[in-house]
């Protein structure tokens, strides 16, 4: 398929969560992200403030990752991490699924975990970060459709920090599974186009990357600018 620069710009997540950042880089982060338009700027929960400041003039939303990296923080935990995020800005929420409980099959606690998530949104977009490469794909299958049924509007592959990114199988199968309702994000890896055109093909249609602006400077720039 044919991809535009405000198309793919509208689809990526412009990401810094390297816990080194410093708010100078945030500050960069936002004005790239302001500049091509992207969907969000993901950072870490204590970044969310400066980067609402940087950007309220803008349409660019503010993500931030909540139970980052491992997901093993208990629901409530997670629940009050998400509701200060929305308080200091933050209007998507990309959170870890309890990994541990997934594999173990307690299907009640998994879901609860996300639902309580999305209840402390209040409303703002949640991503449910399902780290699939410690998945079988059946486990995958149980975790979209659990985060479906929480509420969530988007499952996401993978944070970044562990044993394996974005895969175009991966993507597929969860894209086949919430069907067209929920939407799915690829993330971990993602640096080129060719990647990242396997991922929108296999039916992604959030990416989120730290290689956002490479990836546009790798497409033909708009008539007239941004």
């Amino acid at each position: 398929m044919q991809l535009t620069q405000g198309a793919l710009a509208a689809m990526i997540d412009h990401t810094l969560l390297k816990p080194e950042a410093s708010r100078a880089e945030i500050e960069i982060l936002c004005r790239e992200a302001a500049h091509y338009r992207f969907a969000s700027v993901c950072v870490q929960p204590s970044r969310v403030a400066a980067a609402a400041k940087f950007l309220h003039n803008h349409k660019v939303r503010v993500c931030t990752v909540i139970g980052f990296p491992l997901g093993a923080a208990v629901a409530r935990v997670k629940a009050f991490e998400a509701a200060a995020a929305v308080e200091d800005g933050a209007r998507e929420l990309d959170m870890v699924l309890n990994i541990g409980a997934l594999k173990e099959k307690d299907f009640v606690t998994t879901e609860a975990d996300v639902r309580a998530v999305v209840s402390a949104a209040q409303g703002c977009l949640v991503k449910v970060i399902l780290e699939t490469c410690l998945l079988s794909d059946d486990e995958i299958v149980s975790a979209c459709k659990l985060s479906r049924e929480a509420g969530a509007g988007f499952v996401k592959t993978s944070t970044g920090f562990s044993t394996g990114g974005a895969t175009k199988e991966h993507v597929a199968l969860m894209r086949l599974t919430v069907g067209p309702e929920v939407g799915v994000k690829a993330s971990g890896g993602l640096r080129d186009m060719n990647k990242v055109m396997q991922m929108i093909d296999a039916g992604a249609n959030r990416i989120g990357t730290s290689s956002g602006v490479a990836l546009m400077e790798a497409l033909p720039a708009p008539v007239g600018g941004y």
